[in-house]
């Protein structure tokens, strides 16, 4: 009879497919054993020929839908299996523990419609129970301590399942076969509510309650989820909105609101048939959507903002709450601001006891943070945060093994072994000691599960940057040699990783800015990349930044420094700064002191805000470009501002001569902002025929401005160019390490 060994590798451990396999064995009468293994999975079957064909061919057709099969080798053996003492025709064997690790760990995954359906069952076992989960859904990623991925390597551990529970577990025709996180309310985790002083509550159910009768108040209520704390109010409450802004430390950032079902998302946003299904699918991320004007939500939740962060619950917990709520719940990061989250019950109480007025929390731990995700939906959905039901899946990529510690902001973390990129998930910024702390216990993570060893270290050219230090220091302690990627190199490096371009390519990488190989700050480049290296073609022309880092957060100094590199006098930028004010920057300017040149795209698009009169003070990165687009996707055309090329050096002077033109005759800013838009795009076509490579990769924050990589899109695809866009890794500072590990990778082993 015939018999064959079948090696798959991918994400296949925590998704249910060894019961899959199990049950797809049993219904076509094969025998034989499927087994977890650090590699992945490995299977043995036996049986007639016709049949085996048909498991091969259902096993990638019909496997779970949060697996993928990134490998599968199949191979004949000579001699048949030997049936075991207990007749069993098909069995899952326990878990191997020795063997090549390779980067299977599986993501957490959004609550699946038939555990759903259960928990609102009022017959069903686990109805109202918080913690439900099946092998199709429940926490991953964020409960495992160690491969294989087994109960008793999880934070479940300390739940020792009930006879009812272990029923479930042990059936091959449950849907909990082999479910690791199953538990149920005889023998799994539980609520329990307190006030921001701590000590004991109420639990369970009336746990439930006390958090709901507090967000009907108005209060704002810290709530333990699948990755960490969250804080939660009534996003229909101006002054609830408002508290949580003022005790966060959150003056404007948009908030994310959760909706307790999809019409009630639908009702307050504009959403196709493809956003709700990935709402609704096993990541569940936030989406980025068009807000309807009679959507029922404080002003607050996203001040001056015409889209919307929403999504819908995600676990059991916030399903209840959300339904029994009956309402929209602004549902944000348990942090403060610059911190990441909250994940341990006395360390939210540390640290958010001044912010909550109560919380919510449960006893299982919760291992690593894990934010939600968001995106947005441009044809493919495109990442801006990858985060919970995406990390920290793997991307089929060869290379040198590579530890590369990403940037500052937006951090991450990537090891590349074995013919896999393992991307950590978002870990924020790292100005923080909470946040270097997390980098270092993700990059212990990543090293302990995969038990890889690194051959070089990579980070950013930045020394200052809290991930390059890191770097330098592991880089002495393990003996290996330190590559320091260009920033932007990075950036374009991410997506030739992502959609496996081996180059040469032209990168057109643009953001609000990096360390430059020539030691001043870049920003909107033009780098022909492959596998040696880069190329700078093309460049803005530089213009200083009064004041250094504060012109991040005040647009009006950009404003300043663009009129004198291209006016030779401060000009409108004047009005927004008193004489005594402007004075002093003037004289820092002239004297070089703490004003350094830049070729931001980023802070040029800062600059043209505050000249058209959008904004000039303070606010949060990105904030005055997020403006001008708004206002651009309202605009009515008239052209496109000249951005010039002399010897690959865009010129701003005359977009800025053109712009203030139009703003003298009373243009509506709405069509300033598309012009500029449009001429960027322009730009962006100007560098592509100069370069000549047929393939253009687009990167940098700014592209996250959906008009402007949509208008430069069409103008390069419409003249020949194969255009090629993040979308499972974002194109801001979340995907550097990706990029950074592409790079290292491919230099020689003497670099």
């Amino acid at each position: 009879m015939p018999r064959t060994r079948i090696q798959v590798q991918g994400v296949v451990q925590g998704v249910g497919f060894r019961p899959f396999v199990f049950r797809l064995a049993t219904e076509l009468s094969l025998e034989g054993w499927v087994q977890n293994r650090p590699e992945g999975v490995r299977i043995e079957v036996q049986g007639p020929g016709a049949s085996l064909e048909a498991f091969h061919r259902r096993l990638q057709a019909e496997k779970p839908r949060a697996a993928a099969l990134h490998a599968l080798r199949s191979e004949p053996l000579p001699e048949a299996l030997d049936r075991p003492a207990d007749g069993a025709p098909f069995r899952i064997l326990s878990s191997e523990l020795e063997g090549d690790r390779r980067p299977t760990i599986p993501a957490d995954l959004a609550i699946c419609p038939e555990c759903g359906a259960e928990v609102s069952d009022p017959a069903a076992r686990r109805f109202r129970y918080p913690f439900t989960n099946c092998t199709a859904c429940g926490p991953r990623y964020s409960i495992i301590a160690e491969l294989p991925y087994d109960r008793p390597r999880t934070a479940m551990a300390g739940f020792p399942l009930c006879p009812d529970c272990r029923a479930e577990f042990q059936d091959p025709g449950d849907r909990r076969f082999h479910a690791q996180p199953v538990a149920c309310p005889r023998c799994g985790p539980r609520l329990g509510f307190c006030g921001p002083e701590g000590g004991p509550g109420p639990e369970g159910e009336a746990a439930l309650q006390a958090g709901l009768a507090l967000l009907r108040r108005g209060g704002i209520l810290a709530l333990k989820g699948l990755g960490g704390f969250q804080l939660l109010v009534d996003a229909r409450s101006e002054a609830a909105v408002q508290r949580l802004r003022a005790r966060k430390g959150r003056a404007e950032k948009p908030f994310a609101v959760m909706f307790p079902g999809p019409e009630a998302l639908r009702a307050a946003c504009e959403v196709d048939a493809a956003g709700l299904a990935v709402l609704a699918g096993p990541e569940a991320p936030i989406l980025l959507l068009a807000r309807r004007p009679e959507a029922d939500l404080a002003a607050g939740v996203a001040p001056d903002n015409p889209d919307l962060g929403a999504f819908l619950p995600g676990t059991p917990l916030h399903r209840i709450l959300l339904e029994d709520f009956a309402g929209p719940l602004v549902c944000t990061s348990g942090n403060r601001a610059e911190e990441p989250m909250a994940i341990g019950n006395a360390e939210a109480l540390a640290r958010l006891g001044d912010i909550a007025d109560g919380f919510l929390h449960h006893d299982r731990p919760v291992l690593r943070p894990l934010d939600d995700s968001v995106g947005r939906m441009e044809g493919p959905l495109r990442l801006l945060r990858r985060a919970r039901g995406f990390a920290p899946l793997p991307l089929a990529l060869e290379g040198r093994p590579v530890l590369a510690l990403g940037g500052h902001q937006k951090a991450t973390v990537t090891l590349l072994a074995r013919g896999q990129a393992l991307v950590s998930q978002h870990l924020g910024d790292l100005d923080s000691l909470q946040g270097m702390a997390l980098l270092e216990r993700t990059v212990a993570d990543l090293l302990a599960f995969l038990e890889a060893a690194p051959e070089r270290l990579a980070c950013d050219l930045h020394p200052g940057y809290g991930s390059s230090r890191l770097a330098e220091s592991l880089a002495r302690a393990m003996g290996l040699p330190l590559v320091r990627v260009q920033h932007h190199h990075a950036h374009v490096a991410a997506v030739m990783a992502e959609h496996g371009l081996a180059g040469p390519v032209l990168g057109l990488a643009w953001d609000g800015s990096g360390q430059g190989a020539d030691g001043t700050l870049w920003g909107c480049e033009a780098l022909e990349v492959d596998p040696a290296g880069f190329r700078r073609l093309g460049h803005l022309r530089g213009f200083p930044l009064p004041g250094g880092e504060r012109a991040v957060r005040e647009p009006r100094r950009s404003a300043l420094g663009l009129c004198l590199a291209c006016l030779g006098e401060p000009g409108p930028a004047a009005g927004r700064f008193a004489p005594e004010e402007l004075a002093v920057l003037l004289r820092a300017v002239e004297r070089g002191l703490n004003a350094p040149g830049c070729s931001s795209a980023g802070r040029l698009f800062d600059a043209v805000a505050s000249l058209a009169g959008l904004r000039g003070g303070g606010g949060f990165e990105g904030q005055a470009a997020m403006a001008l687009e708004f206002q651009a996707r309202t605009g009515r055309g008239g052209g496109a501002y000249p951005l010039p090329l002399r010897s690959g050096v865009a010129d701003p002077k005359p977009m800025l001569e053109a712009l203030l033109a139009d703003r003298a005759r009373g243009v509506p800013v709405a069509d300033l902002a598309l012009r500029f838009h449009a001429g960027l795009a322009g730009l962006a076509l100007a560098w592509a025929e100069a370069a000549g490579r047929e393939q253009v990769v687009l990167s940098g924050g700014c592209f996250q401005n959906r008009l402007l990589a949509d208008l430069c899109e069409r103008r390069l695809a419409g003249r020949g160019f194969r255009v090629f866009r993040p979308a499972r890794y974002p194109a801001n500072d979340g995907a550097l390490s990706l990029g950074q590990a592409w790079v290292a990778s491919r230099l020689s082993k003497e670099s």
